[in-house]
């Protein structure tokens, strides 16, 4: 809609301007025309409007949901951190892994060497009753995705 009354102003003035004969219009007719095309835009820059601030709403709604998951992973995190008993050292050593990081890099980070950081990732897979890194993320993966934890849609009354 505000592409046609752009069109029609635009070719209206480059008529005009590069002398470009037109069929005369009744002045009626032609004000008309005029007021359409002006309104078509302001209807267009209102939707326009509309539009972008429904999307900004979901943005921010879609941002409130990320915060409350991460929340919600971090507090998974912590209540199987206690379960399982772990150590100070071994919390900070089973997030890394989680994170995706390597031995190395985990060694690196805590300033110790790699041998110790593979010794607390086996004390934290024993304690997890878990073999692997694999299997550990998809503790969280599976506790996540529990049906108690997904809020139920609201049926229509």
């Amino acid at each position: 809609m505000q592409t046609l009354c752009a069109v029609f102003f635009v070719s209206d003035i480059l008529a005009s301007v590069l002398g470009i004969p037109t069929r005369p219009l009744s002045w009626e007719l032609r004000e008309l025309m005029e007021i359409g095309a002006a309104l078509g835009l302001m209807l267009g820059l209102v939707l326009g409007a509309l539009l972008l601030w429904r999307t900004i709403r979901e943005r921010n709604a879609a941002q409130e949901k990320l915060r409350r998951a991460s929340g919600a992973f971090m507090d998974l995190l912590e209540e199987r951190f206690a379960e399982w008993g772990l150590t100070p050292a071994e919390r900070d050593v089973a997030l890394f892994a989680i994170k995706g990081m390597s031995t190395a890099e985990i060694a690196q980070l805590r300033s110790t060497s790699e041998g110790t950081v593979k010794a607390q990732t086996n004390a934290i897979y024993r304690k997890a009753g878990v073999t692997g890194r694999p299997q550990l993320l998809s503790l969280f993966i599976d506790d996540l995705m529990r049906d108690d934890l997904i809020p139920k849609a609201k049926s229509a009354a």
